[in-house]
């Protein structure tokens, strides 16, 4: 068994055993039709729906991927999809649920999954824009084969900071450091995206191996569509959605990940982490100043 696929069995070994999140989990999700939420945004004629849109399949072949978005915008929330992605070889492509302000200083927050060759494993990279600059990438590598069951994929936003979970457990935080000189996105409203395309010329080992369109089409499923966050689809729904200390998302419990929570993270970084800009010297010769803030940093 290579390395990395050991990796993944022992995590799963070891994740089967894992205390469950308490203490500042987001409540439960509640689902509803994709149809609710969200439309195509391009290539409608790749996206396929089954059991009434309470799932849906993105579609890639040679000619095109394809992508939809959320109908209305948000500021602040918990927002969750359960996915299943494109099984086999998966070289060069990339599975995408992000949410952005698709503004010319953007905010963006990002869940981006790197497929890879036959046998080994899929790489998530998430990576947080503030007006318009990211370059905030950390990479990891699951503790489960994500093509063989759905699984849940969600991000908590508030004024205190982003969390991304996968299953519930917290594989990365950003805190607002606003008074370290770091934007942090709290005025612009985002739309939810997700999409499937073809990126065979960075995603995979930076572009060294390539889509192998014999495998085609890939196809990526998708379930339990949630989103419960402020509607700020209009300026003066973004002024409420603004206001802090109304919504359980501004509440103490959610300003922070509890002890339990750091716990998991701090295992993520230990067994899975395989990339963090904050980490990388080459690239930053001093410590970013959010960074600064992470307490494993």
């Amino acid at each position: 068994m290579g390395m990395n696929m050991r990796t993944l069995f022992l995590g799963m070994l070891i994740c089967g055993l894992c205390e469950p999140i308490m203490g500042a989990a987001p409540r439960k999700p509640v689902d509803v039709p994709f149809q609710k939420n969200y439309v195509p945004s391009w290539a409608s004629d790749h996206i396929k729906f089954i059991n009434g849109g309470s799932q849906v399949r993105l579609v890639l072949d040679k000619y095109s991927g394809t992508g939809f978005q959320s109908r209305g915008s948000y500021l602040f929330g918990h927002f969750s999809m359960k996915i299943k992605m494109v099984g086999g070889d998966s070289a060069g492509i990339v599975t995408a649920f992000y949410l952005s302000s698709q503004t010319t200083e953007h905010d963006e927050i990002d869940f981006e999954f790197l497929g890879n060759r036959t046998g080994q494993p899929y790489i998530l990279q998430t990576n947080v824009f503030t007006g318009g600059k990211g370059d905030r990438e950390q990479r990891i590598y699951l503790w489960f084969d994500p093509t063989k069951h759905y699984h849940s994929y969600s991000v908590l936003w508030n004024m205190y900071q982003i969390v991304f979970f996968v299953d519930e457990v917290p594989i990365r935080i950003f805190k607002n450091s606003k008074d370290l000189g770091v934007r942090f996105p709290f005025n612009q409203p985002m739309k939810i995206y997700s999409s499937l395309w073809n990126a065979d010329d960075w995603a995979t080992r930076g572009g060294l191996d390539k889509t192998d369109w014999t495998k085609a089409p890939f196809v990526a499923s998708y379930t339990s569509f949630h989103v419960d966050g402020c509607d700020a689809s209009s300026n003066q729904s973004t002024q409420v959605c603004g206001t802090r200390g109304k919504r359980w998302w501004d509440q103490k419990a959610f300003q922070d990940l509890d002890g339990l929570q750091y716990r998991k993270l701090q295992w993520v970084r230990k067994k899975y982490t395989i990339y963090n800009y904050c980490t990388d010297r080459s690239r930053y010769l001093t410590v970013p100043p959010e960074c600064a803030r992470d307490k494993d940093i």
